[in-house]
Formats: structure tokens, sequence, C-alpha cells
């Protein structure tokens, strides 16, 4: 049973390394571009498999931002998986240790999630464990490719290509904007708040960590408060 769950989580996770694999190379490209050696991109992208948490560690390491800048943005920006966590927990076999609870913890992420929780009853710590054996090195691998040709490419080559990385925030925005009202008012929301920050002047002392706080407990508050989901829609997710 635990060999057919992990292989089956292996060929769900398939197209999810292959995805992580290309937008992490152009986050190891931006890791190189900002002062980081391979090796540090690559163990960051190790530890902690988030593509919004690392990008935005990322700039507050570069801004030499503070340690509680760090962890507040980071706690603010990856508390979802938290949620997440405790869903799939909810999930998983009845009698799975804490430690099988605590590795599968490690390695959600929202494709993972998805997949995990699309699974018909309750679902194998093995499981997450196929899907991770292929997510979690695509990310990794990606990532460090990415810093060595950042590290030998020519700085115009390196920073075309790291748009890359913000087309595919664009690709997950976009649709959810066009499906969803709530969501085109906190990303325009966002844009407005940032762009304040950007050009007002005592507002342009606040440092980016603090900045990427700010804007998002206000735009996701604003849009609990004003567009709260429906006890049906939640159902029908």
């Amino acid at each position: 049973m635990n060999r057919e769950s992990f292989i089956k989580g292996i060929r769900d996770g398939i197209p999810i390394g292959l995805g992580y694999f290309a937008v992490s190379f152009s986050f190891g490209m931006l890791a190189a571009a900002g002062g980081l050696s391979v090796g540090q991109a690559t163990l960051l992208s190790l530890l902690n498999l988030t593509s919004a948490g690392q990008v935005a560690g990322l700039n507050l390491i570069i801004a030499g931002s503070s340690y509680l800048e760090m962890a507040l943005t980071q706690l603010t920006i990856n508390l979802r998986y938290c949620l997440m966590s405790f869903s799939i927990s909810q999930k998983l076999e009845r009698g799975v240790p804490q430690f099988h609870r605590y590795l599968v913890a490690f390695g959600i992420t929202d494709e993972i999630f998805g997949v995990t929780a699309s699974q018909a009853g309750r679902v194998s710590p093995w499981y997450s464990y196929g899907a991770m054996s292929m997510a979690i090195p695509g990310w990794t691998v990606g990532t460090m490719l990415g810093a060595v040709s950042g590290s030998l490419l020519p700085g115009f080559v390196t920073s075309a290509l790291g748009i890359a990385l913000y087309g595919m925030f664009l690709a997950v925005i976009i649709p959810a904007a066009k499906k969803n009202r709530a969501v085109l008012w906190v990303v325009l929301g966002s844009m407005a708040l940032s762009t304040l920050f950007q050009t007002i002047p005592f507002l342009k002392k606040v440092s980016t960590g603090f900045m990427i706080i700010i804007v998002t407990v206000a735009a996701a508050g604003t849009a609990a408060v004003f567009c709260p989901v429906k006890e049906e829609e939640k159902s029908e997710s």
C-alpha cells in the first residue's frame, strides 16, 4: 500500500517538479544577481520551498533588513502553509505517527496541497513523499542551475531572464483576478499601497520588510472584511 501510494505521488508530482524547475531557474539567477553564492541559493531553496517567500526574503537580504523584518515577512507570506498543513493532517490516514505529519507539513506547497487534497478518501503520507520527491529536487536543482547560469551570463541577459519569475506571478494572479472581483481589488489595492510607499516621502523611510508586511496585511484584511468567502463557496472549493 505504501509503495503504491508513493508511486502515485511520484506520477502526480512529475508535472509539479517540471514547473518548479522552470520557475526556480529564474529565482536562482535573481539570487546570483543579488550577491548570493550558488551554494547559498541552493540551500535557500532546499530548506524553504516557497517562491513568494523566497523572493521576498531575497529582497530583504539584499536590502540588509533586520532578522525581525525577515521573520515577520515570512510569517505573513507563508502563514497559509500552516492552514494547509492543518487541513492535510486531517486527511491523513488514522494513526499516522507525529514524525510523518511533520515531514508532510515540511513539504507542503500550494501545488502539493492541491493534488493531495483532491485525492479521494484518506491519504497515506507516502503519497506526499512521492510528490515531494519530484517537487523538491525540481525546485532545488532549478535554483542551482539558475544560480550557476546567473554567475556566468552577462548582466543584461540575467536581468532579462530574471523577469520570468515575475511573469509567473502574473500568470497566477491574472486568471484568478478575472474570475473573482475580490482578488482583482486585492491586487489593485496592493499595487496602489506599494506605489504610495515608493512615492510619499515619509512612507519611503519605511524599510522593505515592513512595507511588505503592511501592504499584505492591509490588502488581505480589507478583502476579508468587505469580501468575505461565503460558506457555500468554501464547501465547493
